[in-house]
């Protein structure tokens, strides 16, 4: 599956949001994109995602289906960020109601204590690290039925460490999401692969992470 967009910008109240960029994202693929901090970025994440129409340009998908249901856009400042005031528990429940599932308390603590976290489950959301802040915002959008592509939303604004948040893109691109990283307080010399840049029509292609068997030879 793809979802591409094709010189898509977006101009607001005050200006250009977002100039010309086009992007392509894959499935098993990780595609990086760096731009300044700001809106624009953001908005291109929303604009893969259905959320907002393109001033100009188009995105479109090779699978039937909306692309609200398709691309889940992960920890959006302002958009769907959590409530930083909120424990880990709430968030972590209105994250798997949102995605349809079993919600419950226990539920809830089932799957926290699944995915390493359950010590968490009462810390405020603005306490954790950023790194666990990532990697279970990110798993928790995974959780959503028909989610084919994971936006990640500029996870560099909580850290410097770039590997805490590639490491959860390679992860869920491994298992055969196309994932989209958007940063944009990163170096790009500081970036796992080069990335495709705001702006530019010109992009390199998505990184290939999950592995085909196919064709190999039997042991």
């Amino acid at each position: 599956m793809q979802v591409r967009a094709d010189r898509v910008s977006l101009t607001g109240a005050h200006g250009i949001l977002l100039p010309p960029t086009s992007l392509t994202a894959e499935d098993g693929c990780l595609t990086i994109v760096h731009g300044e901090p700001g809106v624009g970025i953001t908005a291109l994440g929303l604009a893969l995602a259905g959320r907002v129409k393109p001033t100009t340009g188009t995105v479109t998908t090779d699978v039937d289906g909306h692309l609200r249901d398709l691309v889940a856009v992960v920890d959006a400042r302002e958009v769907s960020e959590p409530d930083e005031a909120l424990t880990l528990r709430v968030v972590a429940g209105e994250e798997l109601a949102l995605a349809h599932r079993p919600a419950g308390k226990e539920d809830v603590a089932r799957w926290l204590a699944a995915h390493d976290a359950a010590p968490f489950a009462n810390s405020r959301f603005e306490n954790l690290e950023p790194a666990l802040r990532t990697r279970l915002l990110a798993a928790l959008a995974a959780e959503r039925r028909g989610i084919r592509v994971l936006v990640l939303d500029t996870p560099d604004r909580h850290t410097s460490d770039v590997e805490s948040w590639a490491a959860v893109a390679r992860e869920h691109a491994e298992r055969g999401l196309a994932v989209v990283v958007l940063a944009a307080t990163t170096p790009v010399s500081a970036l796992p692969y080069p990335p495709a840049l705001i702006g530019s029509a010109d992009q390199p292609e998505p990184v290939r992470l999950l592995v085909s068997t196919e064709g190999e030879d039997e042991a």
